[in-house]
């Protein structure tokens, strides 16, 4: 038994070890140089600021959800194990990496963001190594037995993990109904070998994630949740135009431009992609200069902090660093370009 529990032990840090490494390599290989570069904010008040390396330092949460929305559109006419799982690790910690190194000239990678950063990326890698060990031996042999044609909770499953992935846009995940995707898995399930398989499986997964989503949240309504709005300062456009937006309020008038608070997340990049097509030009975003937004395209972007190449689309993500005041020249000369506004980052 000593010899047994030993051999455990040694498995259970040999584990810790591989998970670990990639902070390890981030903190030693990953570091950047050069100054901030002071700014003095229009909106003067510290209440409405927000720390500029957030716009970076969103991403990775941001790339779990594309992450999501890859194997969504892989498994749409494929099956998990054509997912490449190590590919998606490798995509998390490779931009983080360039992030990390981008961010020391907009205040630096902060303690708090490392701790909110690193332990998602080590829970995303192991929520991947273990699908991958999964998808590749035991559902990749149900899918032998099944054949070529997808069973019922083949696309069932598809359609809940796209529904997922545009549900994680806005919403933090642990606010979605994991345990009504089980219950959709059972009632659509058929006697089939693959049908078992995957309510077995998927069951276990979304009963997991349903209890794991309950301390989180508990956790999240004892600290409070993040705000949901944020302000910026916008002009060269007319107030009436500005009112007639449902979600923007018109906050103040500075001689710099026009006060604005609008909701964040994906909702604000429709909005700023809006307010830029209709002529206006942005000064400032909470408080700050610089911004990051991700683009897709066919072909590589050279001035990208980061580009790779995406799952199941076959296409390229950028992860693209500008000034604020050249935000919206950029939004707008996408429109003539083969590149499309993926999301702008706030902070």
């Amino acid at each position: 038994m000593w010899r047994w529990l030993k051999r455990i032990a040694l498995t259970l840090l040999l584990l810790i070890a591989l998970l670990a490494s990639p902070i390890v390599w981030i903190e030693t290989a990953c570091r950047g140089s050069g100054e901030t570069i002071a700014y003095a904010p229009v909106i003067t008040d510290p209440a409405h600021h927000r720390a500029e390396s957030r716009s970076y330092m969103t991403y990775p949460e941001w790339h779990i959800v594309h992450a999501y929305d890859d194997y969504a559109q892989v498994i749409s006419t494929g099956d998990p194990h054509d997912y490449a799982y190590f590919a998606g690790i490798k995509g998390f910690w490779t931009s983080l990496c360039a992030l990390s190194k981008s961010s020391a000239q907009h205040g630096g990678f902060s303690t708090t963001s490392k701790q909110t950063i690193y332990t998602i990326g080590v829970s995303f890698t192991a929520e991947l190594a273990m699908k991958a060990l999964y998808e590749e031996t035991i559902g990749r042999i149900a899918t032998l037995v099944r054949g070529p044609d997808h069973t019922p909770l083949d696309d069932l499953s598809a359609k809940q993990a796209a529904q997922y992935a545009k549900f994680l846009q806005q919403v933090p995940w642990y606010k979605w109904d994991f345990p009504a995707d089980v219950a959709a898995l059972m009632a659509a399930k058929t006697d089939s070998f693959r049908d078992t398989e995957r309510a077995i499986a998927l069951g276990l997964e979304f009963g997991a994630k349903s209890k794991y989503a309950g301390v989180i949240a508990a956790a999240v309504a004892s600290v409070g949740a993040d705000e949901l709005t944020l302000r910026m300062v916008v002009t060269d456009i007319e107030r009436p135009v500005l009112a007639g937006y449902d979600m923007v309020q018109i906050v103040a008038t500075h001689p710099q431009g026009t006060e604005i608070e609008t909701p964040r997340y994906r909702v604000l990049t429709h909005i700023l992609d809006e307010l830029a097509q209709d002529g206006a030009n942005f000064i400032e975003v909470a408080g700050n200069d610089d911004i990051m937004l991700t683009a897709i395209s066919n072909a590589p972007y050279p001035s990208a902090l980061h580009s790779f190449k995406r799952q199941g689309y076959g296409d390229f993500r950028h992860l693209i660093s500008l000034n604020v005041i050249d935000l919206a020249d950029t939004l707008r000369s996408f429109n003539a370009t083969p590149i499309t506004l993926e999301h702008i980052h706030d902070y």
